[in-house]
């Protein structure tokens, strides 16, 4: 039984007032008239922000020496040297596809430096001989740069907008509509938290009327990021030059994985010092 305004009402009934209606039903008892045992909420997951980092490190392509030169004399000082030049330069994570924006020293500019903007549509050389390729079209006119990424002249590298792309290389653009290598040299720096995965774009590009630089159509270069508007009859002729077998082939696989912990891990330690 409960009381309500005086009277006696049958536990679980609707207790009827002028303009309101109450139900006493969602007090609820066990078949031996005791209040059922607490149950505690669960526990809030915690999560460790420096953790969730760490599993998502990034070790810039640089450092991995190529196939078949594990871990000789030379890339070991070079590494030291890129260590060093990380200590007083700031090198930020980007990919290809990210838009970037890279001061350099010019003794013939009027201040001294000049400022580009541009798509990275390439990425290559190992240790010091590393290399990046940015893209844009300026006044109708592709401009293309390649820097050093460990070069003194670089002053500043500027992360407008970090992305991936769906190919690893995108030399394809040259032969793209210029709409999409385009991108305004004032362009601001788009917001982004630390700690969210790395946006993969699947824009996939229109080109330009034949002739291209290359047959990008054909299966060894593996390109997702072109939408392809050939006649049926040129993609099938594009398929003969395909090699299925090398799917099989596991010599051409690289396990960089053990290289890619003792690195990381050296780096870490200089990095910290």
């Amino acid at each position: 039984m409960a009381a309500a305004c005086g009277r006696l009402v049958p536990r679980g009934a609707a207790i009827a007032l002028p303009h309101r209606c109450f139900s006493l039903s969602g007090y609820r008892v066990s078949s031996d008239g005791k209040p059922p045992k607490f149950q505690p909420p669960p526990k809030p997951v915690i999560i460790d922000r420096k953790t969730q980092k760490e599993e998502r490190r990034f070790l810039s392509p640089e450092f991995i020496p190529p196939r078949g030169r594990t871990d000789p004399l030379k890339y070991y000082i070079e590494r030291k040297d890129m260590i060093q030049r990380r200590k007083v330069f700031n090198i930020p994570e980007f990919y290809v596809g990210s838009v970037l924006a890279v001061t350099t020293a010019d003794p013939h500019a009027s201040d001294k430096s000049k400022r580009f903007v541009g798509i990275c549509i390439q990425r290559g050389g190992k240790g010091l001989g590393a290399t990046f390729v940015l893209r844009n079209v300026i006044e109708d006119q592709g401009v293309e740069i390649c820097y050093e990424l460990y070069s003194p002249r670089i002053q500043a590298i500027e992360v407008l907008k970090l992305e991936k792309r769906l190919d690893e290389n995108l030399m394809y653009l040259r032969d793209a509509l210029p709409e999409y290598s385009t991108f305004d040299v004032n362009m601001k720096p788009v917001p982004r938290m630390e700690h969210d995965e790395i946006p993969v774009n699947k824009l996939q590009v229109r080109m330009k009327p034949k002739p291209w630089s290359k047959r990008w159509e054909r299966p060894k270069y593996n390109i997702k990021g072109i939408k392809f508007e050939l006649p049926e009859h040129k993609m099938k002729a594009a398929q003969k030059w395909s090699q299925p077998w090398l799917e099989f082939d596991m010599l051409r696989e690289y396990d960089t994985s053990k290289i890619e912990a003792k690195i990381w891990k050296e780096l870490s330690e200089e990095l910290e010092k």
